[in-house]
């Protein structure tokens, strides 16, 4: 049968089309698709000014319908003065709040709870959360919209309730881990904020994953990487704390032509996926970071692939 006997066939192709191999297989390199950047964003973001959210948007850059801090991740700053009150309500699976400053209360349909400086929060999006504060308060704030746009989807079903994680005892299980005599021992002194509904990932979310660390004084973190995207906080360090970024390695297991990114107290930078990165304090105390990433979902699908030179 010819194609002139089937005269609708043709209106279901116009969208159809064929690639050699090679010219489509790696977009990246061949500039089809542009690659996620180096990109830091200062605590004087949000150091003063009206209460409001303030998205860490490189969608330009992406070329991707925005905001958005990455490909699937959008990062944002809060700031909430005394007495005001915030609405989020993302279309998005999982949200994560570090409470930067401040104190208050939230609420999410049925769930509510007070919240403080240097404490965590997971929320779902099904139903709108509003913060309120009783003092002035600043968060770091992560969600998933940007991978529910590209997918064209809505949230339909919260997957976990709103989780609290309080300052006390994430400091207290951060302590634990770097009292721990083995602990030097390992890759780095840190602690994995998990949720009991995914017990196969162990990450905050099954979306989200979100690392409290410590680099103690005069310390390296050797080169490290992994194919989810990091979008790190900086929540308290001294002068001389910083990280090397690049793609490559030498003989030796350091970082070719790195890229630096100076930390300073309430910075936040992208880490690229799949790029070597280490972690330098040339200080004498510690310092003290938060790296929230799409690991979650990575690891889910058994291709997150962290590697440690």
């Amino acid at each position: 049968m010819n194609r002139e006997t089937l005269p609708t066939l043709s209106a279901y192709e116009h969208e159809a089309e064929y690639f050699e191999y090679s010219k489509a297989a790696n977009p990246i390199s061949a500039k089809l698709i542009s690659r996620i950047p180096y990109r830091s964003f200062p605590a004087s973001l949000y150091a003063d000014g009206p209460s409001r959210v303030l998205p860490l948007d490189l969608s330009d850059v992406l070329e991707c319908q925005g905001p958005a801090t990455g490909p699937g991740l959008c990062a944002n700053f809060i700031r909430l003065n005394a007495g005001d009150t915030l609405t989020l309500h993302p279309n998005a699976t999982s949200q994560v709040l570090y409470v930067i400053a401040g104190k208050g209360h939230l609420s999410q349909a049925e769930h509510a709870f007070d919240w403080s400086a240097g404490s965590f929060i997971a929320l779902p999006s099904l139903h709108p959360t509003q913060l309120r504060a009783s003092e002035d308060a600043r968060f770091y704030y992560v969600h998933d919209e940007p991978l529910l746009r590209y997918l064209g989807v809505q949230q339909v079903v919260d997957r976990f309730a709103p989780t609290l994680y309080p300052s006390a005892v994430a400091n207290a299980k951060l302590r634990e881990a770097a009292d721990d005599p083995h602990a030097q021992d390992r890759s780095r002194i840190s602690i994995l904020l998990g949720n009991r509904n995914f017990p196969q990932t162990r990450t905050v979310t099954h979306v989200l994953w979100a690392m409290y660390g410590i680099l103690p004084a005069g310390s390296v973190q050797k080169p490290h990487r992994h194919q989810s995207i990091a979008l790190d906080f900086i929540v308290d360090c001294p002068p001389g704390c910083y990280s090397l970024v690049g793609t490559e390695l030498d003989a030796d297991g350091h970082i070719v032509n790195p890229q630096r990114v100076d930390w300073a107290p309430g910075l936040a930078f992208v880490t690229p996926p799949g790029y070597w990165h280490a972690h330098f304090n040339e200080a004498d105390r510690e310092a003290y970071l938060i790296p929230i990433q799409d690991a979650g979902l990575q690891t889910y699908l058994r291709s997150l692939d962290i590697r440690f030179s």
